[in-house]
């Protein structure tokens, strides 16, 4: 009876370990996938909302620039 709780014992305490274990993995899973996040919005989000304002003036000044230009 006292070997049977032992063993039992010694289970819970390996699974316990290992849950320890996987919980850091998750950890560093999600912030890794937190950070890619980030980077995707800084690296691709930004630049099209910055595009969509500033395009608009950039136009129209090369134009301005080419229909002030007499062949």
């Amino acid at each position: 009876m006292e070997q049977d709780l032992e063993k039992l014992n010694q289970i819970i305490q390996n699974q316990e370990q290992k849950i320890d274990k996987i919980y850091i993995s998750v950890e560093k899973t999600r912030k890794y996938l937190l950070w890619t996040m980030i980077a995707t919005i800084a690296f691709f989000v930004l630049p099209l909302i910055a595009m969509t304002l500033f395009l608009p003036s950039l136009i129209g000044t090369y134009t301005e620039t080419l229909s002030g230009i007499a062949f």
